[in-house]
């Protein structure tokens, strides 16, 4: 993708950037919405940080992914949504707030979680003699710089002017996702000459990993008992994953000399679009049934 310095920079921009619009979403009530509904943001959270992860370790092993690819995987399996998946879940008619809540709160769990994970697939999975970890607390700052901190800045631009803060939320969330688009399209060009021999596999591994989270997010809903947008909310927070994020971790200190490491994030980053408007469509209509049954 070109100097990994020159990289990083963009992609620090481009993520503060899509989680100051986040923030400009957000209130201190989303955080305590645990309170309120504890069930369905506990189960969310642990499908997005305990499940997921497992899935994507379970998922490399049958399809057989090696080294940087399944390092990748890891990667995208740890980073949640953010404002995307709560775009794809509005489209959906879920809980919009239970997802925003479900954003907020892993955002910043992951803040701690991301580095373990990302340090435990690269102990694991690559094989060379050179000692390759990522320093926790340089990563946990570099996180905290372009997610915690443009967050919290949103957040208080919203509690100052809730109507200035609602008027710049959507032009925000559209160049969220412009800017998203054009980082993961960026990757996957560039990194075209190794994705062709590496595609069955990590297409595989990565169409697995999306469809089956989101459907085991759907149907954990129903066997906790939870409504029906409930449901909606935690699939499309469990199937969409934030690839910028992603890309970002795979190109920190040592592991920008591993590019295959992008590979999955990339591919995964382009085919979420797909899967998660296909599952939106099919959820609103869901929805819509249930809504006009209730009616009667």
């Amino acid at each position: 993708m070109g100097d990994p310095q020159v990289v990083q920079f963009y992609l620090s921009i481009s993520i503060a950037i899509i989680m100051l619009g986040m923030g400009l979403s957000l209130s201190i009530s989303d955080f305590k919405r645990i309170k309120d509904d504890p069930k369905g943001v506990f189960i969310g959270l642990f499908n997005q940080l305990i499940l997921l992860p497992i899935i994507g370790f379970v998922i490399i092993k049958m399809v057989g992914l090696e080294n940087e690819l399944a390092i990748g995987l890891m990667i995208i399996a740890a980073c949640p949504g953010g404002a995307t998946s709560n775009l794809i879940s509005n489209l959906a008619k879920g809980d919009l707030g239970l997802s925003v809540t479900l954003t907020a709160l892993s955002s910043t769990i992951t803040l701690f979680t991301i580095p373990l994970i990302a340090n435990f697939a690269i102990t694991h999975f690559m094989e060379t003699d050179a000692t390759i970890t990522l320093g926790f607390w340089e990563t946990f700052s570099k996180m905290v710089m372009i997610t915690l901190v443009p967050v919290s800045i949103g957040m208080f631009i919203r509690s100052r002017s809730v109507k200035f803060a609602d008027r710049m939320e959507n032009p925000v969330k559209i160049a969220s996702v412009v800017l998203m688009t054009t980082i993961i399209v960026g990757a996957v060009y560039a990194n075209r000459n190794d994705l062709l021999p590496a595609l069955p596999k990590v297409g595989l591994a990565v169409i697995s990993l999306n469809v089956i989270t989101m459907l085991i997010g759907f149907f954990m809903g129903i066997w906790f008992n939870l409504n029906l947008r409930q449901r909606v909310s935690i699939s499309i927070e469990c199937g969409i994953q934030n690839g910028s994020l992603a890309l970002f971790i795979g190109q920190l200190g040592a592991m920008a000399a591993y590019p295959q490491i992008l590979l999955a994030p990339a591919i995964y980053g382009t085919l979420m679009f797909a899967t998660g408007g296909i599952f939106a469509a099919y959820y609103a209509r869901l929805v819509s049934k249930d809504n006009a049954k209730n009616q009667f």
